[in-house]
């Protein structure tokens, strides 16, 4: 059938945005490609009325994997101030494990406007102010979008020969999916934080390299401040901060019941803030690349990402398919990532005009074998940490966690966690067992999960039972994970 385009990328944010870029970059600029974008111009892929909430960092590595593949340099300003690394402090602070190696810190607002007009020099259409309902089908076959014009509150309607869904965690498209059963279609709540931040201005009081630095993203472990997640302070210049917070709402629950208390995430975050020392007078921004921007709360998932992102004539990548790092909630990398992947092989399939299920197969085993086969090993190191009291995550990090454990967890290799053979070293109470079994039983199913992972199935054929297999060793594993809980 003819259709308007060739490709509809759903979500005019950061991934819909490099994605679009990507499928430019390496069709030649030869497709008509279509941006769709339920925000004004003026606001290009905002997530929510409070802006575009988010911790902000991103690895240098994940930036020059796009530039180096779809030549798309960041610079100034859309990268607002660099940074050495994380640092990821115990609840008792005495013990900071540094991961993720050097980065940037990224202004948000400023960024998809940037990242806007790059897209349509590249030959990119957009459509703003247009809500996105559900898909077009022809039998099997996606073919299009449809949904309503926000300007003239008219019904909208766009074909194409594939639709990129880049439109979220929430994702409408994702969620009303007719065409296929592999592709999961709703998240569990579980495996959703709500995180909550503000960009702020302050006066530098007393100095504690623990609570504020201007080198290096800070990341807080404490069940207390943010049961189920972490705390962050993550510095934007030497007097300016983006600090949040996530949680998960079960454990914030208990933690609630535990401690007697009511707290919500906005009530939680005005504790954090106030209890940190460096950050004297701290103030929202208010600068006209902050005005839109300087507070908000947002949901986040923390899973491995969509076991199948493809169907006929339909792609899954970023939020829409879970992909932010399960371990630590950040979605810009992997965005960067999926994104740059997923151009590749959209303009494959169309130049071979075949957007069936099978042709867009590869992009699952692509993304795989660049990011994806370490997700799952994160996903369950996730839920062993929030089992933790305090006590057993302070006590774990100074005993039993190296940095090159850090590095080999955030690189999905297999974690020996060297202190627990430490010669010598008797290991006392049943508290500081658990946390020993704990993470050896975590670390064993993290190699299981990797090796599984890169056995992915190599066409849509053999996805049933290797589905089967990694869902009854998850929920195997969840099961027993929780039975660390105190």
């Amino acid at each position: 059938m003819e259709t308007d385009y060739d490709v509809i990328v759903a979500g005019g944010g950061l991934t819909g945005t490099i994605a679009a870029q990507a499928i430019s970059y390496y069709s030649k600029q030869n497709l008509r490609i279509l941006s769709v974008d339920r925000n004004p111009e003026t606001l290009p892929g905002r997530k929510g009325g409070a802006g575009w909430t988010c911790g902000d960092a991103c690895s240098k590595e994940a930036v020059d994997f796009m530039t180096e593949r779809i030549k798309i340099p960041w610079t100034r300003p859309e990268i607002e101030h660099d940074v050495k690394g994380v640092m990821a402090f115990s609840p008792d602070k005495e013990t900071a494990i540094p991961f993720d190696g050097a980065g940037y810190m990224l202004n948000r607002q400023k960024l998809p406007e940037i990242q806007n007009e790059r897209t349509k020099k590249m030959g990119v259409e957009f459509n703003f102010e247009v809500a996105l309902s559900g898909l077009i089908y022809d039998g099997q076959q996606v073919v299009g979008v449809q949904g309503t014009d926000n300007k003239t509150k008219q019904p909208y309607k766009k074909t194409a020969k594939l639709v990129v869904d880049a439109m979220g965690i929430t994702s409408k498209l994702r969620n009303g999916l007719q065409n296929s059963t592999k592709v999961e279609k709703e998240i569990d709540r579980t495996d959703v934080e709500t995180t909550g931040r503000h960009i702020m201005y302050f006066e530098p009081g007393k100095e504690d390299l623990s609570e504020f630095d201007p080198d290096y993203c800070i990341i807080h472990l404490d069940q207390d401040i943010a049961p189920g997640g972490y705390g962050w302070v993550f510095p934007k210049a030497d007097n300016k901060v983006n600090i949040g917070l996530g949680v998960e709402k079960t454990h914030l629950d208990k933690r609630n019941e535990r401690l007697g208390k009511k707290d919500n995430v906005g009530s939680l975050m005005k504790e954090y803030l106030e209890r940190n020392p460096v950050l004297r007078n701290p103030k929202l921004s208010e600068d006209e690349m902050d005005q839109h921007n300087n507070s908000g709360i947002s949901s986040v998932s923390v899973r491995r990402q969509n076991d199948c992102m493809v169907s006929g004539g339909y792609m899954l990548v970023g939020d829409s398919a879970w992909m932010p790092k399960p371990i630590d909630a950040g979605g810009i990398g992997p965005a960067l990532i999926a994104g740059t992947i997923i151009g590749n092989n959209v303009a494959q399939s169309i130049e071979a005009n075949d957007v069936s299920e099978a042709s867009l197969w590869q992009y699952n085993i692509d993304f795989i074998k660049e990011y994806g086969y370490k997700t799952a090993g994160l996903e369950l190191f996730r839920r062993l940490v929030q089992t933790m009291t305090n006590e057993q995550i302070s006590y774990g990090m100074k005993h039993f966690l190296g940095n090159l454990d850090v590095e080999a967890i955030s690189k999905g290799e297999h974690p020996d966690f060297s202190g627990l053979g430490k010669l010598g070293m008797i290991i006392r109470g049943a508290m500081n067992k658990t946390v020993a079994s704990g993470l050896k039983y975590t670390s064993g199913q993290n190699q299981w999960l990797v090796e599984h992972y890169n056995n992915y199935p190599k066409d849509p054929s053999g996805f049933d039972d290797w589905n089967k297999k990694l869902h009854k060793t998850l929920d195997e594993s969840f099961v027993k994970i929780a039975s660390y809980a105190p």
